[in-house]
């Protein structure tokens, strides 16, 4: 019998239902994506000018590469780090141990991938495989989540999250039930979280551009943008991979069909969606309107990256001299909020500066489609879902203090207007 523990989470996410309608919802948006990028009206909205055939679902081939890829991801998460750090306290006064050597894998993979293409590794093939990879990805999620469910039906009380536990199955598998499920010392949720998605978003991409080398002559300079503005991303994201131990994804959700579909398949299949766009929509993009662009993603990144430098450098040490001077209020936890600098313009900045990033993957593919600024659009609404948890979440924690902070600090992540 599954353990119980005290007064459940309230549901989210529309409870069972909502679950059982995203658990086929979430794979057949990602499908449709795939297919609108290679199809000549490229429509965002609408069914899709054929559905494939099984034939052009299931490969063995590509299930081969998927397994190789994820045994490649987890062989370079097992090297040595370069730094091991502690996570948030547990329920049972517990912390857990995790490898800081995100950044050394991206490194390590591109070093790998470069030596295979000198060799004659054809990466310009891989855009033609993305439908059967994107297919065993959403079946190593199911699969996998399954695993996770059932491992989960044995941890003790302390190791469950707070959300997935309501008793329903589906709503249970969906979410996770389990905080941290971990093998020895191989934690799943650390590991998927940004390693084989992230990092074969940008291999992805890279094959994309390839692609495009070969049919075009050389990639766009479209092409080169998206390219090089989400490797920034995604290698900022690794090099500041400690920043994660914090984050409501290892802290408070559990590890269930959600977060495992999301990082495995979903970031690297439908994140790539402009690269996929380009390369069967070619796009002109003159200098003066690529340097605009730029500009627009370079205050996104600054944004982005002082608001989260600053939260984290407050957090590691509040009498540190970039932040011993912002102003903050005390709460009943003995924890302070801060109430200035980038956290006294918005209460979510680093939520800002990923939507304007966004938006600037989004404008090299021109405006005469709206599928290309789909990845906007949803982030927008992931965003906003996310900070009205984050709003739940903080008000029970810091109560009187949350309130004296949103009433210093009124808008949430668009100044002036949300």
């Amino acid at each position: 019998m599954a353990p119980t523990q005290g007064p459940r989470a309230p549901l989210e996410f529309g409870g069972p239902l909502g679950a059982a309608a995203l658990l086929l919802l979430l794979p057949a948006t990602m499908f449709h994506l795939l297919l609108a990028a290679r199809s000549g009206p490229a429509r965002l909205l609408g069914p899709p000018a054929s559905l494939p055939g099984l034939e052009a679902l299931w490969s063995p081939r590509a299930l081969l590469l998927w397994l190789a890829w994820l045994g490649l991801q987890a062989a370079l998460y097992l090297l040595p780090a370069r730094k091991v750090a502690e996570g948030q306290e547990l329920k049972d006064k517990s912390r857990l141990r995790y490898p800081i050597n995100g950044f050394q894998a991206l490194v390590l993979t591109a070093l790998l991938v470069g030596l295979g293409m000198s060799a004659g590794l054809p990466l310009g093939a891989l855009p033609e495989m993305l439908l059967p990879l994107a297919f065993v990805a959403t079946l190593t999620a199911f699969i996998f989540s399954l695993f996770l469910y059932m491992k989960a039906q044995v941890a003790p009380v302390s190791a469950l999250a707070p959300g997935g536990n309501s008793g329903n199955p589906i709503y249970d598998f969906f979410l996770g039930r389990e905080l941290n499920p971990r093998i020895c010392f191989f934690d799943f949720k650390y590991f998927c979280e940004l390693r084989p998605g992230l990092i074969g978003w940008v291999l992805i991409n890279l094959a994309l551009l390839m692609k495009e080398a070969e049919l075009q002559g050389s990639p766009s300079l479209a092409m080169w943008l998206v390219n090089g503005f989400q490797l920034l991303y995604v290698g900022d994201a690794l090099w500041h991979e400690e920043a994660i131990l914090t984050t409501m994804d290892i802290t408070h959700d559990g590890f269930g069909f959600m977060l495992a579909f999301g990082d495995i398949a979903w970031v690297p299949f439908t994140y790539s969606l402009q690269a996929q766009f380009l390369l069967h929509h070619p796009q002109p993009l003159g200098l003066p309107m690529a340097s605009v662009i730029c500009l627009i993603n370079a205050i996104g990144y600054y944004i982005f990256r002082g608001a989260n430098s600053q939260k984290n450098t407050f957090r590691k040490n509040p009498s540190d001299p970039r932040v011993a001077g912002l102003e903050t209020i005390s709460t009943a936890t003995g924890r302070k909020l801060l109430v200035s600098g980038w956290w006294g313009m918005v209460r979510h900045p680093n939520y800002l500066g990923d939507l304007i990033m966004a938006l600037a993957w989004s404008l090299p593919c021109g405006v005469s489609h709206l599928l290309p600024y789909f990845y906007l659009l949803y982030f927008t609404a992931l965003l906003v879902h996310r900070e009205a948890r984050d709003e739940r979440q903080c008000l029970q924690k810091y109560g009187l203090a949350w309130q004296e902070y949103c009433r210093r600090v009124p808008y949430r992540i668009m100044p002036y207007i949300y």
